[in-house]
């Protein structure tokens, strides 16, 4: 897993673009893919403890898929906060989702549950590219900030959940590389 240096770079968009190189790369070891990716996911900082809190904001022609990519992981016992627009398509596909305002809306807003701890990942799409003004800019420079995983791909999003859910009924095992290689 490519590891990116975010919280180095000060007032820029932690949106990955193709011109992106990454600074580090992790790798997962285990006997099956998806808890190898989990174990590269953790050691490249998002690590998904079974109670943890996910922040959901997407932009609406991503509303579809990440209902269905969440649905997948509702039973396993993340709390899931989400703005306006994706706390009604999140409930509207039946998953248990708790209200959270815009950085930029009143009190409480995902800076106070950010500040209260606990968030354990943030997912959103971008909508109007990298515009310093926009609370999606916000919210990604801010997760970057404060050392707290954001991804901002619905592919990434999925395989992590999907991961999460294979590996969830299960310990992770650990690996001896030395073995690996005899």
């Amino acid at each position: 897993m490519p590891v990116f240096s975010f919280e180095k770079l000060h007032d820029v968009d932690t949106q990955l673009g193709p011109e992106m190189k990454s600074t580090g790369e992790v790798l997962g070891i285990a006997k099956n893919y998806n808890e190898a990716l989990l174990k590269a996911f953790e050691g490249g900082g998002v690590s998904l403890p079974k109670n943890g809190k996910i922040i959901v904001t997407v932009r609406d022609k991503d509303k579809d898929e990440i209902c269905e990519i969440l649905l997948s992981v509702a039973d396993v016992g993340f709390e899931f906060y989400a703005t306006r627009g994706t706390q009604k398509a999140l409930e509207a596909a039946g998953i248990p989702v708790k209200p959270i305002n815009k950085i930029s809306g009143e009190s409480p807003n995902i800076l106070d549950l950010l500040h209260e701890g606990g968030v354990s990942l943030i997912i959103n799409t971008p909508t109007h590219g990298r515009v310093e003004s926009r609370d999606g800019f916000k919210l990604r420079r801010l997760a970057a900030e404060a050392g707290t995983a954001c991804l901002t791909s619905l592919d990434a999003a999925r395989v992590l959940m999907e991961s999460t859910r294979i590996v969830a009924a299960e310990n992770m095992t650990v690996t001896d590389i030395a073995r690996i290689f005899k």
